[in-house]
């Protein structure tokens, strides 16, 4: 007598690991993550340069999240379209209403200070010539030039005054250390009437005068403006040094 054998099940064989699928996935995976990130930063670009875009975008998201969750309720196809386009037309009134308000008026910079003294230690001759013909025009001189250089004779600003007098200044960019001597002055005496017709001659310098140089500019009646002067005249405490006509005393 046979007996019968009795089947046994195969055993099952556990699953081999494909290394070519799991790479395949996590490159996929990653290839997701880049184009998700480079999305959700070009949206943020947008959003920030376009607010009133960002709102309608938020706008239709919701109302795609609101249609989705009315279709599990089971809602008609229709009931959810008109929800959707009544919140993307609200949106849209909003966003037109949003461009047609005008923009907020800037607030207007604040005015530069117009008594602000110039360093005159730390500018060059030249550019201390450009700061006398500019205090010239400041007080109401016409014809304000500079014409300093080789050949100038003593003078290096021309100018005409308010009252119409004619204003010949020689500009003098010297350390305290130096002072202006009697022999400047002489030199810029014997030009600035005789030969450039001055009405007022003046000598402007950063330094201060010796007591000669003084008392020939009285005798010649040359206008001296020392650095005190010359900054009381610069910020506005001191008139124009043409209008006493006599030597400016230091303040």
């Amino acid at each position: 007598m046979t007996m019968p054998q009795r089947r046994t099940r195969p055993m099952h064989r556990g699953r081999r690991f494909d290394l070519r699928a799991t790479a395949m996935f996590f490159g996929l995976l990653a290839t997701a993550l880049i184009v998700t990130g480079f999305a959700v930063r070009a949206l943020a670009g947008v959003a920030q340069r376009r607010p009133v875009w960002a709102v309608v975008l938020l706008c239709v998201v919701a109302a795609a999240l609101l249609a989705h969750g009315r279709r599990r309720r089971r809602l008609s196809a229709a009931r959810i379209a008109r929800r959707a386009g009544e919140a993307l037309e609200q949106a849209t009134t909003e966003a037109l209403d949003a461009l047609d308000s005008p923009a907020p008026a800037l607030a207007p910079a604040p005015a530069p200070p117009t008594n602000r003294v110039p360093d005159y230690d730390v500018l060059s001759p030249e550019e201390f010539e450009e700061a006398i013909a500019a205090l010239c025009a400041r007080d109401g001189c016409a014809q304000v030039r500079v014409v300093g250089g080789a050949g100038d004779l003593g003078a290096d600003v021309v100018a005409l005054s308010p009252e119409g007098r004619r204003l010949v200044i020689q500009c003098k960019r010297y350390g305290d250390d130096n002072k202006v001597g009697s022999q400047d002055l002489q030199r810029f005496g014997g030009t600035c009437f005789a030969v450039h017709e001055a009405d007022v001659a003046l000598v402007v310098t950063t330094s201060d005068f010796t007591a000669p140089a003084e008392e020939y500019a009285e005798r010649c009646g040359i206008v001296c403006v020392a650095r005190d002067a010359l900054l009381a005249w610069s910020d506005g405490r001191a008139p124009a040094p043409w209008a006493a006509g006599t030597v400016a005393q230091d303040l």
